[in-house]
């Protein structure tokens, strides 16, 4: 099957934007192998036993994107934007629901990819992310939104500037700044002064 068009993904989006729920129907399949990846890619950060499974993942993220009220689409990426939000809160959902389970233990733990900190580190626990996300989202929404679009939807840094309406080298900055900060809010440094 040829790849979608942009174009044909946005016509779409915005039928759907217009009240048609058929569009939806047709998107899926078109959308579907993209996502299939990026969830793919959440799972393979989880640690071995994850009983949620990527097919799981986008669809429960189809759920959510039918009970949700109409949107205003504006195009792929912030189509892919907004699922990877899902995708964050599902996640962190399970997370939390696992470590409640456990009665406050053992938390899943995902693993940032290279790019994000050194090899040797060990994994990074998600609801410790999510935490670590919501407080740099109340001290820099954008930088938060560059994070949660490039790490859990996996778009490019043109994709990010896109969404964003920002330049690329702005994107560049604020991955690189927020990934260490991020690093630093969820090793204890902030609070512990150093």
């Amino acid at each position: 099957m040829p790849e979608p068009s942009t174009h044909e993904i946005t016509r779409l989006l915005h039928e759907w934007s217009g009240g048609n729920p058929g569009a939806l129907d047709k998107l899926m399949p078109l959308v579907y192998a993209d996502l299939h990846r990026t969830a793919r890619r959440h799972m393979a950060r989880e640690r071995s036993g994850q009983t949620i499974q990527a097919t799981a993942l986008i669809h429960e993220v189809y759920v959510r994107l039918v009970d949700a009220a109409a949107a205003n689409w504006q195009d792929r990426a912030h189509f892919f934007a907004v699922c990877a939000r899902m995708m964050r809160q599902i996640l962190t959902d399970f997370a939390r629901s696992r470590q409640s389970q456990k009665r406050g233990g053992g938390a899943e733990n995902i693993t940032f990819n290279d790019s994000l900190y050194a090899p040797n580190e060990p994994g990074t626990d998600l609801v410790a992310l999510d935490d670590a996300l919501n407080c740099l989202a109340r001290i820099d929404a954008r930088k938060s939104q560059v994070v949660e679009l490039r790490f859990f939807g996996g778009l490019s840094v043109e994709e990010t500037a896109e969404v964003l309406k920002i330049s690329k080298e702005t994107v560049k900055r604020d991955w690189s700044f927020a990934k260490l900060w991020l690093l630093r809010e969820m090793n204890g440094e902030a609070s512990s002064g150093t």
